[in-house]
């Protein structure tokens, strides 16, 4: 039954439901029912035939097939990296080092920065003839490298800028789990004379699992979602070729470029599905080996 109590907490949760249903559920239920819109009348709101055809032509579209072979990539590439690398500097961070507040300040900074403004000063580092990375190549006799403007490297550009970008959150993350880390458990490893790379094995990372599950989830979340990075960092198109076309990005031309609702809505959903079951297989990863 509920008591006096139980209000009051539903009372206190209830512009978070608000909030959620109105921005989270309700266009969620919405982009399922337009997915099987076949004829629909904008200007009226009226739909009039319901069916499959979305489908049929989301899996049949050549473009989205390429969005999707993308995104995959993207994610493999940038969810172990990302993390991976975050923990490697998150570590030293954690220690007595000099300058240790302006390094995390340092790292800090892409995410509070507009990832526009940020994709802007990215896509002046990768340009073809003035840009700081051919540049460097270019001291080392390598001819410069059309990264922005070639199929081949558009993808790994846009990936090297997101492991960069996605760094900071991950950072901050292991930070504040390393700090509630016991000093005790480093103390006796440093009495036993135990080896800096066992330490960092069977203590930080063990200890660290709840944090290291949580930005696995968090990044691969994301990374699926993809799309101010490809905009900001080609100039408002997905890459040469449609070479770094990612599934939101694609949606997102379906929707606003060419208008069409349904299969904006059958693509939504498709990566919707998609994101759900990975994030629950991580879950369900995460239940066997994270330490609580």
């Amino acid at each position: 039954m509920l008591n006096k109590n139980s209000y009051k907490g539903y009372l206190y949760i209830l512009p978070a439901l608000i909030v959620v249903s109105v921005f989270t559920i309700y266009p969620l239920l919405r982009s399922f029912l337009m997915s099987f819109y076949t004829k629909y009348h904008f200007e009226s709101d009226t739909v009039l035939a319901y069916g499959l055809d979305n489908y049929t032509y989301v899996f049949q579209d050549d473009v989205f097939q390429k969005a999707l072979r993308n995104t995959f990539v993207f994610v493999l590439f940038v969810v172990p990296i990302s993390v991976g690398l975050s923990l490697i500097l998150a570590v030293p961070l954690n220690t007595k080092i000099r300058f240790r507040s302006f390094y995390q300040t340092v790292y800090f900074l892409p995410y509070v920065t507009s990832t526009v403004a940020v994709g802007i000063v990215w896509s002046w580092i990768f340009h073809s003839k003035y840009g700081l990375v051919n540049y460097a190549l270019s001291l080392v006799g390598i001819p410069p490298v059309q990264w922005l403007n070639s199929p081949k490297t558009a993808m790994i550009t846009l990936i090297i800028f997101s492991i960069w970008k996605s760094l900071a959150f991950n950072i901050i993350i292991f930070l504040a789990g390393l700090q509630n880390i016991n000093p005790q458990y480093y103390d006796a490893a440093r009495v036993d004379g135990t080896p800096k790379w066992r330490v960092f094995t069977k203590i930080t990372i063990p200890l660290l699992s709840p944090m290291i599950a949580y930005a696995f989830v968090m990044e691969l979340i994301n990374s699926f979602k993809v799309y101010t990075e490809v905009f900001a960092l080609f100039g408002g198109r997905p890459g040469p070729a449609n070479s770094a076309m990612t599934l939101v990005y694609y949606i997102y031309n379906q929707f606003y470029g060419n208008w069409n609702f349904g299969v904006a809505s059958a693509a939504a959903m498709v990566l919707f599905v998609i994101i759900l079951f990975f994030t629950l297989i991580q879950l369900q990863i995460s239940k066997r080996r994270v330490h609580f």
